[in-house]
């Protein structure tokens, strides 16, 4: 009997054409991911990157193709799935903690107003607001807002994260300090999560595996980068492994040329899977997963 374990999430043959274009954002995009992965998208601007994680989320429809998760096609949102998006979008009217427990209520709602409470507490304290927990959004500053909303996607206990570059708006050791926690949360619970980012280290830090996008129009995931270093990475000492350069080099190569000839070459339908951290790199064999469609 086969060990390996089933995705939790499929994407197959996606694209998605705007009305008016000539040609679509991207086509052919296939890739899945397991339960407790973690996995980050990489590509330049317009390659449809946050076009892919609305889908994955069902804010948005696929001109072509589909999403399954856990074997169902993906047909709209859901608190199944937990979004953060580059802007907080908090409803200003609510304090920080009415903002998240109205997320609580809506995922658990035969639970108590002290289990709510405390939900809501404990996770605003985890991003480091708990001195502005009755504040309202105006009083914030924009990064705080935008750990308002990283806190109200953590407090649903999604089964995946979408998390469209989250920490984008944070300084340094704030957005720092959140990524640790993010580490530890996925490992405690093994979460699920896509992530759009432009930064390279980061991807590094966080990935279990890393989606190449070559560039649009008719973008594709072009490499799928396997990282190699244990998960137990941090931040501090990520830079001490010679595993880091290697793959680090790598992505770099590929988003300052690679990209560019492969949006001219296009890229294959079905994405390589590289090692860049290892001297004998193997890629991962593919295996088919039944899925069943939900009308």
């Amino acid at each position: 009997m086969s060990t390996e374990t089933p995705d939790t999430l499929r994407v197959e043959g996606l694209a998605k054409t705007y009305p008016g274009a000539a040609e679509p954002v991207f086509d052919s995009v296939n890739f899945g991911m397991r339960r407790g992965e973690f996995v980050v998208i990489i590509g330049h601007s317009g390659c449809g990157k946050t076009t892919i994680l609305n889908v994955l989320a069902g804010l948005e429809s696929a001109s072509e193709g589909y999403v399954f998760m856990d074997g169902r096609e993906v047909a709209g949102p859901s608190l199944e799935r937990g979004v953060v998006f580059q802007g907080h979008a908090l409803m200003p009217w609510l304090s920080v903690r009415k903002n998240i427990a109205f997320a609580v209520r809506s995922k658990w709602p035969d639970w108590s107003a002290a289990q709510v409470n405390a939900q809501v507490e404990k996770y605003v304290d985890m991003v480091g607001l708990a001195s502005a927990i009755d504040k309202k959004p105006s009083q914030l500053s924009g990064g705080m807002k935008q750990r308002v909303g990283i806190a109200r996607a953590f407090a649903i206990q999604p089964k995946m994260l979408l998390l469209d570059e989250p920490f984008g708006a944070l300084d340094a050791l704030t957005r720092g300090s959140i990524q640790d926690e993010l580490l530890k949360i996925c490992a405690e619970t093994q979460q699920t999560v896509f992530m759009i980012t432009h930064d390279v280290d980061e991807a590094i830090l966080l990935a279990d595996r890393i989606l190449l996008m070559s560039n649009g129009p008719r973008a594709r995931v072009a490499e799928i980068v396997k990282n190699t270093m244990p998960r137990s990475r941090q931040r501090a000492t990520l830079h001490h492994d010679p595993q880091y350069y290697r793959i680090r080099n790598h992505l770099v190569d590929f988003l300052v040329s690679r990209s560019k000839d492969l949006s001219h070459g296009r890229a294959p339908a079905q994405p390589a899977e590289v090692s860049p951290g290892l001297s004998d790199p193997e890629p991962a064999p593919v295996q088919p997963v039944p899925l069943r469609r939900i009308a």
